[in-house]
């Protein structure tokens, strides 16, 4: 996993919790070939003003630092300004520890704290937790928390609207940056592919995001709400890598296929998809599992 932090301390060699590693200084804005592609395609085509669409701008409004991980404010397609606010983060920051494998928490108690950010990375607010929706880390690796306040009055304190989770498959190729709330610092890179299971230690998640390597996340960033840069959409959460070459341990997940082969990929990060989410929230932002089309697994 890109380990919660207090996990991260033990490998990271810093000064304090606001300095940053050296490696989680490195941003990258190189173009994925996808873009690149686009922009020659537009280029070559005399006489014509195509354009490659203009990526949205992404920054940090929205996102959270928690104790020992990053998060987001969330939304879905159909939640009202009036419900109570979201905040995604992974199963494994969860403040009581890691769910086992098998586990799904649901309605847990929690006052747990979040420090709100704005554009420029600077924190705006203290949010709270009135509890854990839902949490685990069987087939996907996810904590929501509800919020005590709603996004309306989120927006109306502190100006800051939440970011929208997608409810469509994300796409190979497709640029995104990991933003983490705790570093304040940005990852970019690209879709890469997909993986049938990703296996880490005891837990295994479904139909996981692999970046290209130039999002080089670390412990901290876990949680981070991965960003489709052309719509803005939250379509991932950020979760582990392989840090040390090995094969299926704890910090180094490695890749399964349908027929059972393990692919072990040193340095690779990945992301667990959200696109499955919004299926299994109603009206009031309610949890319902038993909902049309929710997949997410159940206590």
């Amino acid at each position: 996993m890109n380990k919660p932090l207090l996990a991260a301390l033990a490998t990271l060699v810093i000064t304090g919790a606001g300095v940053a590693p050296a490696a989680a200084a490195q941003t990258t804005s190189a173009a994925p070939a996808s873009a690149k592609a686009a922009q020659s395609s537009a280029q070559a085509t005399p006489g014509h003003a195509q354009t490659a669409p203009a990526a949205k701008a992404v920054d940090f409004a929205g996102t959270v630092a928690l104790s020992n991980c990053s998060g987001s404010v969330i939304r879905f397609p159909a939640s009202a300004d009036s419900d109570p606010a979201l905040v995604l983060s992974n199963g494994h920051c969860l403040e009581t520890g890691f769910p086992a494998p098998g586990e799904v928490i649901v309605g847990q108690a929690s006052s747990r704290s979040f420090g709100l950010l704005n554009s420029a990375g600077s924190q705006v607010a203290t949010l709270r937790a009135s509890k854990v929706v839902y949490s685990t880390m069987t087939d996907t690796d996810v904590t929501i928390y509800q919020l005590t306040r709603t996004y309306a009055q989120i927006k109306s304190s502190y100006g800051i609207s939440p970011l929208t989770v997608s409810d469509a498959h994300p796409v190979a190729g497709t640029a995104i940056k990991v933003v983490s709330g705790y570093w304040k610092r940005t990852y970019s890179c690209a879709i890469d592919g997909f993986v049938y299971r990703l296996k880490e230690g005891g837990w295994t998640w479904k139909d996981s995001v692999r970046y290209t390597s130039a999002c080089n996340t670390i412990g901290g960033t876990s949680g981070s709400p991965v960003i489709d840069t052309a719509t803005g959409k939250v379509v991932a959460v950020n979760n582990t890598g392989n840090e040390d070459g090995e094969r299926c341990t704890e910090n180094n997940p490695c890749e399964v296929d349908q027929s059972g082969n393990v692919t072990v990929r040193q340095g690779i990060n990945y992301a667990e998809e959200t696109y499955q989410i919004p299926a299994c929230f109603t009206t009031g932002n309610r949890l319902d599992l038993n909902a049309a089309g929710c997949v997410l697994p159940k206590p």
